[in-house]
């Protein structure tokens, strides 16, 4: 099949809670809706949910954002930041570390191609 329609309602619903030892601040309690996983060509896509907190994250795959809904502050430990909400887009790279801040609960979809 070429052509797929990315559908919400069938998706299968993955919780990632935050570890321990990366939540700074706030309860995100974040889940992903997974809508398209192609394991053969290292792409899977969906949605993202998160609450209001502050947690520590580390990339290996290579992730774009779509802002749905709710305002986060994604800050690298390299000093770059980007202040996010509906309609703004932006990637994360492979090797990018810093935190996640969600502002006012959020959704977001995504795109990962994975190492």
């Amino acid at each position: 099949m070429k052509l797929h329609s990315l559908d919400r309602s069938t998706a299968d619903i993955i919780d990632a809670p935050v570890k321990p030892e990366a939540l700074i601040s706030g309860a995100p309690d974040p889940r992903a809706l997974v809508t398209y996983d192609a394991p053969a060509e290292r792409l899977c896509a969906g949605e993202w949910e998160a609450g209001v907190g502050k947690w520590r994250v580390t990339y290996d795959e290579w992730e774009y954002c779509l802002i749905i809904s709710g305002r986060c502050i994604v800050t690298g430990d390299d000093g770059t930041v980007i202040t996010a909400g509906p309609g703004d887009t932006f990637v994360l790279e492979p090797g990018f570390a810093g935190t996640w801040e969600v502002l006012e609960p959020m959704r977001k979809h995504w795109v990962v191609r994975t190492p």
